[in-house]
């Protein structure tokens, strides 16, 4: 099973309510159907204190392996999900990487 791991910063027009309403609810759904996919969990950073946390969340989806995540990245439902990232995901500022999981606990 492969995880890809895409850590997100919000476009700074956008305020937080605004960045993480939108990510849930319109790019959520959107994201949700690309195939292959057999997970879809996102994190949103929370904070308190003067200093922000470097990506404001983490999108995790997780796929069979190296072929379903192939045909995805093809997928006409992964070029509309990051279509829709130009609405509020600020691409300078991202990390993106697929990932084994070893579970140790």
């Amino acid at each position: 099973m492969l995880k890809v791991v895409y850590c997100i910063t919000k476009l700074p027009h956008l305020s937080d309510e605004e960045f993480h309403r939108y990510w849930r609810d319109v790019h959520g759904p959107i994201a949700s159907r690309i195939p292959g996919c057999r997970r879809y969990v996102q994190s949103h950073s929370l904070y308190r204190g003067k200093t922000r946390p470097p990506y404001d969340g983490c999108a995790e989806m997780w796929m069979d392996d190296w072929d379903a995540y192939k045909k995805a990245m093809n997928s006409p439902e992964v070029k509309a999900a990051l279509e829709d990232e130009k609405k509020f995901i600020d691409h300078s500022r991202t990390a993106f990487f697929v990932t084994e999981e070893h579970h140790v606990v």
